[in-house]
């Protein structure tokens, strides 16, 4: 097949990305034929596809307030990403257009291109947020909870409650294409909406997609299967012998909803160093986590100077073990990952199914995580982590205490059980054949006029 993959960054940027990018390797080594569609930016990676893209866009950066009305009208609706799709469908002829991360960048006005009236090419869509139901992609509305207003299809909820990054104009501009899309019917053109979880799908579904959803849970690529074996650290009980300190790991952006300022609160307290502080409940938990417990944090973000207060507040032995280590990636990520006793997924929006926690178990390094969105798909109780009610420092702290008290044999079994559902899960190969099946079953359908 000739299959054209469309995302609006190009290079390396999120977990969309890493899907983007691990998709077109996966139906390259099947022996599809695939060509891309995206926009133009500095750090994009090569491609012979590029004179197609179009012009750089940013809606979130600081410009002029001329610029941000001057983009803000392509935000909707862009006649340049239009005509420059039809001509790479004219050149590269597709049987199967599979759509990723297009809105405001590139828009739905690429399904609008003529060649898609001449030729009814099936279109796929990965749903990597929650944009399809809700304006502010996240379903956290503008006084940080979780939302499901705009499940109903009235839109101006999000003005109403300033959902978008807690400015009223970006709300009204997020509203403003919502509406427009639902009246434009835009997504009537998408033929198959792929959710990477079940929790996705049901909330796809309740906002009325029910007749177009599937769940495709995230994969890992080959070399990511790999690297997590290669760096899984396989003797983590002798951390304290080795003069290794064991730590949990967060690794991600530094942002309210990822829930880094609860997880380091429930450390401090964890640890005793929190006035807060208080024993586990459950049975078997450490009163206290053993001064040996570290915690590290990978990534950068908005909360940095937070979470820095935070430690710099709770005094000096919060700081020698609460570790910020900034942003991290390839050998240097994988091995804090595989060298963790357990990572943290402490969410406080509905994650769909993030590359982290996958990472984290091909890397036999089981997972606290919060019970929202996709997450508690990942996090099998006792077999592949534990899991806690998102946002409640309480609960996470009682988390990381049981976490802390688990014996070697029981956490052997759980590391096994880690890989052991990566392997099952989330191959590349099993992925990409059970998504050229999709496409298979899309193009035999469109044949028979259907």
């Amino acid at each position: 097949m000739r299959i054209l993959l469309v995302n609006k960054y190009f290079y390396r940027k999120g977990g969309a990305e890493t899907y983007f990018f691990a998709l077109a390797e996966g139906l390259k080594a099947l022996g599809h034929e695939v060509a891309f569609f995206s926009m133009r930016h500095p750090s994009n990676e090569p491609s012979r596809w590029s004179k197609y893209f179009v012009s750089e866009k940013d809606y979130v950066g600081k410009v002029s307030a001329f610029k941000q009305v001057q983009e803000a009208a392509t935000l909707i609706y862009s006649f340049e990403a239009k005509h420059k799709f039809e001509a790479l469908l004219e050149e590269f002829k597709p049987d199967i257009i599979h759509m990723n991360n297009v809105h405001r960048q590139l828009t739905l006005s690429i399904l609008d291109a003529p060649y898609l009236k001449k030729h009814h090419v099936p279109v796929v869509y990965t749903a990597h947020d929650y944009i399809l139901v809700c304006p502010a992609y996240t379903m956290v509305n503008g006084h940080g909870e979780v939302c499901d207003a705009c499940l109903d299809k009235h839109f101006m909820h999000a003005v109403k409650n300033v959902c978008v990054k807690g400015s009223r104009t970006k709300s009204a501009l997020a509203t403003m294409e919502a509406e427009f899309l639902k009246f434009h019917h835009a997504y009537s053109k998408i033929d198959l909406i792929i959710a990477p979880s079940q929790f996705m799908k049901s909330k796809l579904d309740e906002g009325g997609f029910a007749s177009k959803t599937v769940v495709m849970q995230n994969f890992l690529t080959d070399s990511q299967m790999a690297m997590g074996t290669r760096v899984a650290n396989t003797h983590k009980f002798e951390d304290a012998q080795a003069g290794a300190r064991p730590y949990f790991l967060f690794f991600g952006r530094l942002s309210k909803e990822k829930g880094i300022l609860t997880l380091v609160k429930a450390f401090l307290q964890a640890a005793g160093l929190d006035e807060g502080a208080g024993s586990g409940t459950g049975a078997g938990h450490n009163e206290v986590l053993p001064d040996t417990w570290d915690l590290h944090i990978v990534g950068d973000g908005p909360e940095r100077e937070a979470i820095e207060q935070l430690i710099a507040s709770a005094g000096p032995q919060a700081v020698s073990r609460i570790h910020l280590l900034g942003y991290k990636s390839g050998e240097d990520l994988q091995r804090e990952v595989g060298n963790a006793r357990f990572s943290v997924l402490s969410s406080e929006w509905r994650e769909n199914m993030p590359y982290s926690g996958l990472e984290s178990l091909a890397a036999q390094t089981p997972i606290i995580g919060a019970r929202i969105g996709g997450i508690p798909e990942l996090v099998e109780e006792g077999r592949t982590g534990f899991t806690f009610e998102s946002g409640n420092i309480a609960d996470l702290k009682d988390g990381l205490l049981k976490a802390s008290a688990v014996d070697e044999d029981i956490y052997g079994t759980m590391r096994r059980r880690c890989i052991e559902y990566v392997t099952l899960r989330c191959g590349q190969q099993a992925y990409a054949e059970q998504l050229v099946d999709q496409y298979a079953k899309l193009l035999n359908s469109s044949k028979n006029g259907n």
